[in-house]
């Protein structure tokens, strides 16, 4: 092996260890996986142990993770969502960026640590609170309905949209590729955009579905990442950021009946990515500088949770949030951003701030993430002793259970109406293109991917869903979403469908809550039509068709425990009507 290649792979076992070391622990500690991932990068970096060297090829490896998160964030957005949390997001959202920013920008500023464009700069991008941080903690305890989770969630969903313009507003506050006729490049960029907008409206949709009905998940995967890659890159060529580019890709595909299967697919390389990102950002802390200047760092970091905490408060309460919500919402939210640190690699890239700057800043944003959970806690503590008894929580709405249908086949589109109609939410799943373009035709939305994917299940929303319903073409596809479900959600309601009575045998073992025989109802219904026909009352019929019901039973259970064999003369055994099984009882007697 080469010296170059062996070199290669010590570095990224390097990267892999240390993450597998760090995150573990810190998620132990209750920290999250993000200061895993910095500690490990801290730890591994140049000023930690000196394991890990090739600090800018990885950076730029590693900026794919962020651009892969904004396309999943595009990907969770759509019109609709947005506007019905419209006053939340835009006022509350926009108040507490606007608010935030200026007080810390106006604090550069009168202290005079950079002029005022850096100092802007500086301060929108360290009101951005984690994301990732905030969002998982909420999620983790089941809060994301909670008046406080969902105030929390749309002053992040603000912020996710406001990271755009504030990265494209870096190189232009900044001075940098200012050269050339400002015109001609606003016109390229709103030309490529406007491009790229049509070709995600018609062609998009299209293109998956061809690779969808390969049949092949590789190649499904790889388009998805070309897409994204080819977006980025065009916006770029236009002078935007890619983020940019990966955001509008995301957006163009929310509504798109491959949504569910783009991100599961998108998913682990997002995180990976992502994950070598904030390990590349812990190799870029400068310990020198940080211990010249630690009162400047831990000093920031209070400021920092201090300021934003007040300010989130204050606007909260204003927006209407009782003293109990505020302050659980301050608290989740007082921590720095992971989107801060890019802006701070952009700013040192375009001379905005320097790398002394930029490594105190970052130290203060980490920092204030570790504070994060000492804050909630102090928050819960408050909320308690304020007897917040939860009276303003938001309790699940009539007409809103959310259902999971896999399989939008004969049985799903029969399910599917009878749940829609009668005010049930479903969220529909297919892997057969042509099932979900011939729903399209008939008005319902029906989302493209693998059911029997815990990964794609838990993109649809298993974790949150009232029920899920397995009806797929293929009995082993139903057997393993089953064995995946009942594995992970103990509780979770689950019905599958049988294709035959094996099927059925097979399913009993592995703990759905219902089973219903594909066949079985329409059997029955026939073979009631055709009693009628015939003459037979219709008391009769139905004590017929229970006898029925009784002897499948039996014969199930006996194949269940000694084979499918057993219980074969139940099949030839004759009815009996209500008098003669009177008279065989009295005979009896």
């Amino acid at each position: 092996m080469a010296v170059g290649e062996s070199d290669f792979l010590v570095q990224a076992a390097t990267y892999l260890g240390a993450a597998a070391i760090a995150v573990p622990i810190f998620n132990r500690l209750k920290l999250g996986s993000i200061l895993g991932f910095l500690a490990a990068g801290v730890a591994a970096g140049p000023f930690g142990l000196n394991l890990l060297q090739r600090q800018e090829g990885v950076f730029h490896i590693a900026e794919l993770g962020v651009v892969l998160f904004l396309f999943i964030i595009g990907l969770e957005l759509s019109l609709s969502r947005l506007w019905s949390m419209r006053r939340q997001i835009f006022g509350l959202g926009a108040a507490q960026m606007i608010v935030t920013g200026a007080v810390i920008a106006g604090l550069f500023i009168a202290v005079g640590v950079m002029p005022a464009p850096a100092a802007a700069i500086a301060g929108f991008s360290l009101a951005f609170s984690s994301t990732a941080f905030a969002l998982q903690w909420i999620k983790d305890r089941g809060e994301l309905n909670t008046p406080y989770g969902a105030q929390s969630f749309s002053v992040l969903l603000f912020q996710d949209l406001a990271v755009i313009p504030l990265l494209a507003a870096v190189p232009i506050v900044a001075g940098v590729g200012a050269d050339g006729d400002p015109w001609e490049s606003a016109a390229k960029a709103v030309g490529v955009v406007t491009l790229l907008i049509i070709i995600g409206k018609f062609g998009l949709n299209r293109l998956f579905r061809m690779v969808a009905s390969s049949g092949s998940r590789e190649a499904f995967a790889a388009t998805a990442l070309f897409v994204v890659a080819l977006t980025a890159l065009s916006v770029a060529w236009a002078g935007l950021s890619m983020a940019l580019g990966a955001f509008l890709a995301g957006v163009l595909l929310s509504e798109s009946s491959y949504k569910h299967q783009i991100e599961t697919d998108i998913e682990p390389f997002r995180g990976l990515l992502l994950g070598l990102f904030f390990i590349s950002i812990g190799m870029r802390l400068d310990f020198n500088v940080i211990l010249a200047s630690w009162m400047i760092v831990i000093g920031g970091a209070l400021g920092l949770v201090l300021i934003k905490s007040l300010m989130l408060f204050g606007l909260a309460r204003l927006f209407g949030a009782k003293p109990g919500v505020g302050v659980k919402t301050a608290a989740t939210l007082s921590q720095g951003g992971e989107f801060s640190f890019v802006v701070f690699t952009l700013g040192v890239s375009a001379a905005m701030f320097t790398d002394a700057q930029a490594s105190l800043m970052a130290a203060i944003v980490t920092l204030s993430m570790m504070l994060t959970p000492f804050m909630v806690a102090l928050a819960n503590r408050y909320a308690r002793e304020t007897h917040d008894n939860g009276e303003d929580l938001e309790g699940p709405s009539a007409g809103r259970d959310h259902v999971i249908i896999v399989g939008f086949g004969r049985m799903g589109q029969i399910i599917s109406q009878v749940l829609q109609n009668s005010g049930v939410a479903v969220t529909a799943i297919d892997r057969n293109p042509s099932h979900i373009r011939n729903a399209e035709r008939f008005g319902f939305k029906v989302y493209f991917g693998d059911g029997a994917r815990l990964d794609m299940l838990l993109a649809a929303g298993a974790a949150d869903a009232k029920a899920i319903i397995l009806c797929m073409d293929d009995p082993k596809s139903v057997n393993l979403a089953v064995t995946l479900l009942r594995e992970k959600f103990a509780d979770k309601t689950i019905i599958a469908c049988a294709h035959d009575r094996i099927h059925e045998i097979e399913l009993k073992k592995l703990g759905p809550d219902v089973i219903v025989r594909e066949t079985l109802e329409s059997s029955l219904l026939m073979a009631r039509e055709a009693l009628a026909r015939m003459g037979f009352e219709s008391g009769v019929i139905e004590d017929y068709v229970q006898q029925f019901r009784k002897l499948d039973r039996e014969r199930l259970l006996a194949q269940i425990d000694e084979g499918p064999e057993a219980g074969r003369d139940l099949m030839h055994k004759r009815f009996r009507t209500a008098s003669e099984r009177r008279g065989e009882a009295n005979t009896g007697a």
